[in-house]
């Protein structure tokens, strides 16, 4: 689809999207990880270009319910290097989940999963993680996991006093 032609002004709006983890039908982070970056590229959408960002907002709450399967949570190790000799530094993720919570485990995880290019850090920063349920984009949220939330339309009625001469 061209992008010059037509209507595409609602295409390139950036909608926000809510993933509760808390709940009982949650993917594992690999999966979980994979479809948050498909939105964050804006995959899903009809006009999707790999050089252009029109990705959306994702709100993903209660990080501390974050899984993965097997004995990834004993074995799978997260490093650090500070450019000097011996100074690699490893965490396996319980001890990342002890130390900075789910949330980073996430971010780390979805990171893996987006091109490794110029938008890699717009589009992660569009990812708002919290460990708890309570949020500060309640009023932005349009699609919660998955389906359209309708918003009323607020209706305002002006009474008016008109005198007749």
């Amino acid at each position: 689809m061209s992008q010059t032609i037509g209507k595409t002004r609602l295409a390139y709006s950036r909608t926000w999207h809510h993933i509760s983890l808390s709940t009982p039908d949650t993917p594992p982070l690999g999966r979980l990880a994979s479809q948050i970056a498909i939105i964050l590229m804006g995959k899903h959408k009809p006009i999707w270009d790999p050089s252009t960002d029109c990705g959306d907002y994702v709100v993903a709450t209660g990080c501390t319910d974050v899984y993965a399967t097997g004995r990834k949570m004993q074995q799978k190790l997260y490093y650090k290097q500070t450019t000097r000799p011996g100074a690699l530094k490893s965490l396996n993720m319980e001890g990342m989940m002890r130390k900075w919570g789910g949330g980073e485990i996430l971010k780390r995880a979805v990171s893996g999963m987006l091109p490794k290019n110029r938008l890699r850090k717009p589009r992660l920063a569009r990812l708002k993680v919290f460990e708890g349920t309570a949020h500060p984009y309640k009023e932005n949220l349009i699609k919660f996991d998955g389906r359209i939330r309708r918003k009323e339309p607020e209706v305002k009625t002006e009474i008016s006093n008109k005198k007749s001469i």
